[in-house]
């Protein structure tokens, strides 16, 4: 079976020395990416770690494919036990840093500890540089990276920083790269403010040699020549379907559908649009660069998610005002799906839906921790009792924008989710919208047969998780080219993506988290049955809990 090679670079931030590990049985059980700093997760911090306490562990990790030229490969993974969730959690982010990362020769490089002062610590082949960076404090994303670029001659594309966000310890700070790319959910940003490091660099000249099949550019043609929707409205794309078949959520999530949905759908970003974007080596360029010279607002996005939660979730109908929405989370290093839905929710409470300036000034309260900010920096699940508004979360995370109320299968895979209520998780949602000529759709309401094929469905994203590859890739990857691309049945290659799925389960219930935690704010109908039928899939205890035996040896 194919998988990353190279060995764990461990940076102690207390004494600032580093280690280097051979860590090949991790690496051939778990392929690369979240599966191996899942492992080493696992394995390295205690299961009652605080995640902004000096025992949590940040690890990046890329998987094999990133020493390929195929498209849907620039992105790579980061892990921590996560100060939103309080769980394990893995964010992916896209951009240009993979491969930059993969040419340290570092299969994965974790960092522990606290720093005294706040630093920048670079990473290469030839060793680890401690750099103590005190006139970076509070430095936005892009001041950081000008001032790398400016005394070291890196780019962008070679950096993961934190923003005032980070620096502030918001439980949904994001990790940047390459400026506008985000590890976002869960709020890994903050793990790295709590560990007071500012940035991380990587370069060198040592990227692995794994050998990929040619066939991979198959694979890039048909990603280069295919004419698709998102090349031109990235995933924003489904937005008007998502509102006809009521499954956009609106007004913080007390409404379906939003009369306002042209002024922010994929016609409305397009008309924005003023290049290409794309990934390292991808041919498909999904991403969506966008400007409005007449107010001055450049950014890169939004994307479904993003024009939901700052768009419909908020009472906003221009398409502008998101933008720059979108652009003050990237400048800050905010997940922009969790701030928009925080922000939602303390619109709800004053009564201010569509008022964009009152956005504006809260997402900054929130990134410096002033007045309001303080307290929605803690997240909804924390503030929603205060604010008198429903918690809509699970397990701390708040919702993506695929309405669970109409895909139930979306809805079943919010809820078992170990990372919480994220669309990414599963993609569930991808074989539920009622779309033309679709092999496999399942309809949206309902569960029958819907436990089985969100296992399967789990294991498949892992596994891409592990790779790298994008989750966009979906419509160019089936079983026969999974086999050809990792070297290994396809059955096989499900098997590892389950181990990881458990592993993160069972460090979660070693945290305390149980059947109580696989819940939804709302009803549907059956849901228990799928509940109970979804861990009979899994081999899992019905409380929600992986038996001992169920999980990998360490």
């Amino acid at each position: 079976m194919l998988h990353t090679t190279g060995p764990l670079l461990s940076i102690d931030l207390d004494a600032q020395t580093t280690e280097v590990e051979e860590i090949d049985d991790v690496l051939a059980a778990f392929i690369g990416g979240r599966g191996v700093a899942t492992r080493l997760v696992s394995e390295r911090v205690p299961f009652d770690a605080d995640p902004l306490g000096p025992e949590n562990r940040v690890v990046f990790t890329t998987g094999p494919m990133q020493v390929s030229n195929m498209s849907f490969t620039g992105r790579m993974n980061a892990t921590a036990v996560s100060p939103l969730t309080d769980g394990l959690l893995s964010s992916n982010a896209g951009g240009f840093m993979s491969r930059n990362f993969a040419d340290t020769g570092y299969s994965a490089v974790e960092f522990a500890g606290v720093s005294d002062n706040l630093i920048i610590v670079h990473v290469t082949d030839e060793g680890v540089e401690f750099e103590a960076v005190p006139d970076l404090e509070g430095a936005t994303v892009s001041e950081t990276c000008a001032y790398i670029d400016d005394e070291h001659g890196l780019s962008a594309e070679h950096v993961a920083c934190i923003g005032p966000a980070g620096e502030n310890l918001v439980r949904f700070a994001s990790i940047m790269t390459t400026e506008e790319r985000a590890f976002g959910r869960g709020g890994l940003g903050a793990v790295l403010g709590s560990k007071n490091v500012k940035a991380v660099t990587f370069t060198g000249d040592s990227r692995p040699d794994i050998e990929i099949p040619a066939s991979q550019m198959e694979i890039h043609r048909e990603a280069a020549t295919d004419d698709h929707i998102m090349k031109r409205q990235g995933t924003v794309a489904v937005m008007d379907l998502a509102n006809e078949v009521n499954g956009l959520p609106s007004y913080y999530f007390s409404e379906q559908s939003f009369e306002g949905v042209e002024g922010i759908n994929g016609d409305a970003v397009e008309a924005k649009k003023y290049k290409k974007g794309t990934c390292s080596a991808c041919a498909f360029a999904c991403k969506l660069p966008t400007r409005d010279e007449e107010r001055g607002v450049e950014t890169e996005g939004p994307e479904f998610e993003v024009a939901m939660a700052f768009g419909s979730n908020s009472g906003v109908d221009d398409i502008v005002d998101v933008m720059k929405s979108n652009e003050l989370c990237d400048e800050l290093g905010l997940d922009a799906i969790s701030a928009g839905n925080t922000v939602a929710a303390y619109l709800a409470a004053e009564d201010e839906f569509g008022n964009r300036d009152l956005i504006w000034d809260v997402v900054e309260q929130i990134a410096y921790r002033e007045g309001v900010g303080d307290d929605l920096a803690e997240g909804i699940d924390r503030v929603a009792a205060d604010l008198g508004v429903e918690n809509w979360t699970v397990k701390g995370l708040d919702f993506a924008a695929h309405e669970g109320r109409v895909l139930h299968g979306q809805g079943l895979s919010y809820a078992v989710a170990n990372r919480g209520a994220d669309h990414m998780y599963a993609t569930f949602y991808s074989v539920e919208y009622p779309l033309v000529d679709k092999d496999e759709a399942m309809p949206p309401d309902g569960f029958d047969g819907k436990p089985e094929r969100l296992v399967e469905r789990e294991n498949l994203m892992a596994l891409n998780d592990a790779g790298v590859v994008c989750k966009f890739s979906r419509d160019y990857l089936n079983p026969e080219r999974y086999e050809m691309l990792f070297d290994a049945e396809f059955e096989t290659l499900l098997a590892v993506g389950g181990r990881i799925v458990e592993l993160e389960r069972y460090f979660n219930n070693q945290r305390g988290f149980d059947r109580d935690d696989d819940r939804l704010p709302y009803d549907l109908d059956g849901f228990e049955d799928a509940l109970d039928a979804y861990y009979d899939v899994r081999g899992w205890n019905h409380d929600g809990t992986a038996p001992d035996e169920a999980v990998p040896e360490k």
